[in-house]
């Protein structure tokens, strides 16, 4: 099911991505307006907004208040160590072989001498950590990002993306070596500990930006768009 899913959110990528207007400035306009289910989107916001005010945003503050800044810290390693795997095979599937060879020595270091990545080894190298997902694999590869879309408990995402959450499943080699059911409880695990914590770290940014934001949904899109096409360029300036 999950990967009859994943083909077709790839194909409605695809589509998308065909209507793209090739014109420079026509097609930033595109990308400005590109939120034809904004009705359902906000919908889904609000949701999101809700269950952040009667459950992630007290999760975060109880586990900031019961956790010491270097058990955060720790935390913080285990999980990006967690999705090495995942990165590797897309740092791979992009051609980026000196980054792949980045990803797999970190993740030999810090599972092992570094207690199953509670503490970064690579921390003070001079390459910087980074993720990858298949989202942005796709956009390497010129999949279009489709219209924005925003996910029940997972947030701003577009139809790329969405396929590439999928994917990324099929592509963790933890989805091999741990037998159901326990790889349900790994995955539901790590995704809740990794929205807690992730909310824990951009406490004050979030809430300091929906306080000042005219449209925090707008606000939110925005960044979002910008944030992946960061990520994306990996974090090279925009038109290299």
């Amino acid at each position: 099911m999950m990967y009859k899913l994943t083909l077709l959110a790839a194909a409605l990528a695809l589509a998308a991505c065909a209507t793209v207007p090739s014109d420079p400035v026509a097609r930033a306009a595109y990308d400005q307006a590109n939120d034809p289910l904004e009705p359902f989107n906000r919908t889904m916001f609000a949701f999101n907004m809700e269950v952040d005010r009667i459950v992630l945003e007290p999760a975060a503050r109880g586990y900031r208040a019961t956790v010491p800044a270097g058990g955060r810290r720790a935390v913080t390693n285990f999980l990006r160590n967690l999705k090495s795997p995942v990165t590797l095979v897309n740092d791979l599937l992009q051609g980026n072989v000196h980054r792949a060879a980045q990803t797999s020595w970190d993740f030999v270091m810090n599972s092992t001498v570094g207690i199953l990545g509670l503490f970064d080894l690579t921390d003070d190298t001079d390459w910087e950590n980074h993720e990858e997902d298949l989202g942005q694999t796709l956009a390497v590869w010129g999949v279009g990002a489709g219209p924005y879309l925003v996910l029940p408990f997972f947030g701003p995402s577009n139809v790329r993306d969405t396929a590439g959450l999928f994917g990324d499943r099929t592509l963790d080699a933890f989805e091999y070596v741990i037998e159901p059911p326990d790889d349900t409880r790994f995955f539901t695990g790590r995704t809740v500990a990794g929205a807690v914590e992730s909310r824990e770290r951009t406490l004050e940014e979030f809430n300091d930006l929906r306080r000042t934001s005219l449209d925090f949904y707008a606000t939110a899109r925005s960044l979002y768009r910008q944030s992946r096409s960061h990520q994306i360029r990996n974090g090279a300036p925009s038109g290299v």
